[in-house]
């Protein structure tokens, strides 16, 4: 009874149910397509959510604009979250913001953008029945990096040294057919994650796991998935152990350095008339 805009509100999220309604019939369309060309029972299918709720206010954040204020055809597009206007139209373009971002990651923490389980933990649902049995479920982390290793070794594809006279990057990432199978397979190598200056990296059951700006937090994700009890400075070895391996990775990879870099994109955005 106290929120502010409660019709407004409840048109956000219905926007939002539409829009993966919408999607979802697609999608079935589109899984429809291998049944009616007699190929279903041997075709992979992997789904991979989006990953994590997202916050973000639109202008109201501070942030410089990032979207184009005009569709293709010349006509103007109302921005931003203002109660009053619906959302919805092809003229408008708003976000469902942070309370109802909050309601799609409960019970996880943090959004979108972050590192945290509410930026990150998305399922990936595959078919393919004539290798497994439907209904299984694997708990164990995994990576989008992890799913072209698995393409590869399920249709018993190499993997190409070069292309086009060019020194193909080495492949990252491992495969997880094998957890498909029902495997009792776990990750080999850590898991690291880096966005705008938020960081993460994953080993076992311990992540370590910082906002930009701010100190490292670790976590025993076997009791604590949440991440509402940080253990920095109970297990130094753990620390030291994930700190290595996550700066290893962010060397390898050319991760930048957002103190640096986040300046830089601030200047050329207000220096880019399309983006205000």
């Amino acid at each position: 009874d106290t929120v502010a805009h409660k019709d407004w509100e409840a048109d956000r999220m219905a926007v939002y149910a539409a829009m993966i309604s919408c999607m979802d019939r697609n999608i079935g369309r589109v899984l429809d397509h291998p049944s009616a060309r007699g190929i279903h029972d041997d075709t992979l299918i992997l789904f991979l959510s989006d990953n994590g709720g997202c916050a973000e206010f639109m202008a109201e954040d501070g942030w410089a604009k990032f979207m184009p204020d005009i569709t293709n055809d010349g006509r103007q597009i109302a921005m931003g979250n203002r109660p009053g206007l619906r959302p919805g139209g092809a003229l408008t373009y708003q976000s469902y913001d942070l309370p109802w971002a909050n309601v799609s990651n409960a019970p996880f923490r943090l959004f979108k953008h972050w590192v945290h389980e509410g930026g990150i933990s998305t399922p990936l649902l595959v078919q393919w029945p004539a290798r497994f049995a439907a209904g299984g479920v694997h708990h164990d982390p995994w990576h989008v990096v992890d799913v072209l290793p698995t393409i590869l070794e399920a249709s018993g594809a190499a993997y190409p040294a070069e292309f086009g006279g060019h020194a193909v990057q080495d492949l990252d990432g491992e495969s997880f057919l094998d957890a498909l199978a029902g495997k009792a397979v776990t990750r080999q190598q850590p898991i690291a994650w880096e966005h705008e200056g938020n960081a993460a990296v994953r080993m076992g059951n311990f992540k370590l796991v910082r906002q930009f700006g701010q100190d490292w937090e670790l976590f025993d994700m076997d009791a604590d998935r949440t991440e509402l009890h940080d253990l920095k400075g109970r297990n130094a070895p753990v620390e030291a152990m994930l700190k290595q391996e996550y700066d290893g990775w962010a060397e390898r990879v050319g991760v930048m350095d957002w103190s640096v870099a986040l300046p830089r994109l601030l200047r050329l955005w207000q220096m880019d008339d399309a983006h205000g």
